[in-house]
């Protein structure tokens, strides 16, 4: 018996030709596909950086004492107010996108150029100050001790306050020899980069101050890092302390748990990557208006597309931004 196909049945929705599932177009839709995907993508990683959390809540650092810093405001403590500035240009730049939009939506070039030059401004400060965010996080601010179990040691004066590492070491000339070709095998085995002082200037200067406490990354019963007695501190720093830490990699962090440091660098370094793509895409789209492609085809309707991926963008890291630093 053969199969028959009934070839007078009238086409559905999705059988191609001129028709247009939700009155969508080919490239529309297909940015739609693009956005949840990645939107899978973004969920998995925040619901591993909020399981990985959760399991190391006593210990994980808390977002206000790390993101502290303002350019050209050195010294002064303004917690989160530098990443709350890029999230409201990041925001502003969406809403520059849609004016964008709707003035292509009505064939008006010229503002569809001023929107658009906007938006890649927005973008273009946001991935700078992300780079600036970076530097600072890398390159740290106090400096740490890491204990043999990979615990985070903070130095503190007797008022609460930070104080760096450079602060009270003690300078001890010994403790480190100039690289010459006559001493062979310049310190091959040491767990990271050489610091700006030696866990034993470190000991020493802190012996010798009585004025400096160690805050541990332990949370207490409030929700804030344990400070230990002066008798606790010494003891904690002789019996325990190993080696030096300044900034934040992928294997040590001064400001608390590696994985802190991990997830930053993976979640917003993969958010950035977005961005950048979409400053590149947004400035190819900004070059096509300008020289009248758009106009000439009759539609924008690529600076609608664009600005759905631009928009997605943004919404992610408002998540982010939550998640991340507020929560």
């Amino acid at each position: 018996m053969e199969a028959t196909v009934d070839t007078t049945a009238p086409k559905g929705a999705w059988s191609g030709g001129s028709n247009r599932p939700f009155k969508a177009s080919y490239g529309k839709m297909m940015m739609w596909f693009f956005i949840v995907s990645d939107a899978l993508t973004f969920s998995g990683f925040l619901a591993a950086y909020g399981f990985s959390r959760y399991k190391f809540m006593d210990s994980w650092p808390i977002a206000d004492e790390v993101f502290t810093h303002f350019p050209f405001l050195h010294g002064v403590d303004a917690p989160m107010y530098y990443v709350a500035l890029m999230t409201f240009i990041l925001i502003f730049s969406s809403v520059t996108m849609v004016l964008a939009v709707d003035a292509g939506h009505k064939m008006q070039q010229n503002k569809v150029i001023i929107y658009m030059f906007l938006t890649v401004i927005g973008g273009a400060i946001f991935l700078g100050s992300q780079a600036w965010e970076w530097n600072t996080f890398i390159k740290g601010d106090y400096g740490a001790v890491e204990t043999k179990g990979g615990r985070i040691l903070q130095f503190l004066d007797k008022d609460g306050k930070r104080v760096g590492l450079n602060d009270f070491a003690v300078d001890l000339p010994e403790a480190r020899v100039s690289q010459e070709g006559s001493n062979g095998i310049w310190y091959e085995s040491e767990a990271v980069t050489r610091t700006s002082v030696s866990f034993e200037e470190v000991k020493e200067g802190f012996l010798a101050n009585e004025n400096l406490l160690i805050r541990t990354q332990y949370l207490d019963e409030n929700g804030h890092p344990t400070v230990l007695s002066r008798e606790e501190s010494i003891t904690k720093l002789i019996n325990e302390g190993n080696l030096v830490v300044e900034g934040a990699n992928l294997r040590h962090n001064e400001y608390g748990s590696p994985l802190f440091a991990d997830f930053f660098f993976f979640i917003t370094g993969f958010h950035g990557f977005h961005v950048l793509s979409g400053v590149v895409i947004n400035c190819i789209i900004f070059f096509n208006v300008v020289i009248g492609t758009y106009e000439r085809r009759g539609s924008y309707e690529m600076v609608e597309k664009v600005g759905l991926y631009w928009h997605f963008v943004d919404l992610v890291w408002v998540f982010v931004f939550t998640f991340f630093y507020l929560v």
